[in-house]
């Protein structure tokens, strides 16, 4: 692992990585230990932290009320900036929902799909039926296709997603890079899935530290086996920092 630093910013992504996995969105939560980490962490380093993830910025709220920290939701189709000032995408609300309807109905038509509609983006998760696979991500194309240019499909793990084209967690990261508190910072990036990618490769160009979290393929430069260890080491960071 990269030796700590004080001038460090940094990116978190939150289910697989400071969280683990639940077999359903709905059924993850937080402990008052994760809570204190990510308000010490935010005191630490003067505000440079972001939560940088797959669910809604109302999602990510609700996980760790009563904080309202920096954070790009959906993959950074909405992003919170250190000042509050949400950025969102200017995306017909009547197109998303053309899109969700066929999804959903054959979430609705399957046993152990579900299906999940965030805003600005839908979700299928095929977690529970594993074997459905093909087919999730089948019809979440077929979806896309149907709408044509403005959309596109985001893979993850044991889920297909529909978001609006041209936003990720790279592009996030970036703009954060570009404001305070971040701005001057080494940026510290930990994810654990195919859609942290993004952020990697930006973290890695910017200087800073990618860390993967778990198993699999990856640009990251470095990993961290499970969300137990990624917490026992930002702890580490926070004890360094006294």
């Amino acid at each position: 692992m990269p030796p700590f630093s004080r001038n460090w910013g940094f990116f978190l992504d939150i289910d697989g990585t400071l969280l683990e996995i639940a077999a359903t969105p709905k059924a993850v939560h937080t402990a008052q230990a994760d809570c204190k980490l990510v308000a010490a962490l935010y005191d630490k380093s003067d505000g440079a932290v972001a939560l940088i993830s797959g669910r809604s910025l109302a999602m990510i709220d609700e996980l760790f009320s009563p904080m309202r920290l920096p954070a790009a939701g959906q993959h950074g189709v909405e992003r919170r900036d250190a000042r509050g000032r949400v950025h969102q995408p200017s995306f017909s609300a009547d197109v998303l929902a053309r899109a969700a309807e066929p999804i959903r109905s054959f979430a609705q038509r399957h046993d152990g799909l579900v299906f999940e509609h965030k805003g600005y983006s839908v979700a299928l998760h095929y977690r529970l039926a594993p074997q459905l696979a093909s087919a999730a991500h089948a019809v979440v194309r077929e979806a896309a296709r149907a709408l044509g240019k403005g959309v596109e499909v985001q893979r993850g793990k044991m889920v297909a997603e529909l978001k609006p084209a041209g936003h990720d967690k790279g592009r996030a990261i970036e703009a954060f890079m570009r404001e305070r508190p971040f701005a001057g910072r080494v940026p510290v990036f930990l994810g654990d899935d195919l859609t942290d990618e993004h952020g990697f490769r930006v973290v890695d160009r910017l200087g800073g530290h990618s860390i993967k979290v778990g198993a699999g393929a990856t640009v990251a430069r470095w990993r961290l086996p499970h969300p137990a260890a990624a917490r026992s080491w930002l702890n580490e960071w926070l004890e360094r920092r006294g």
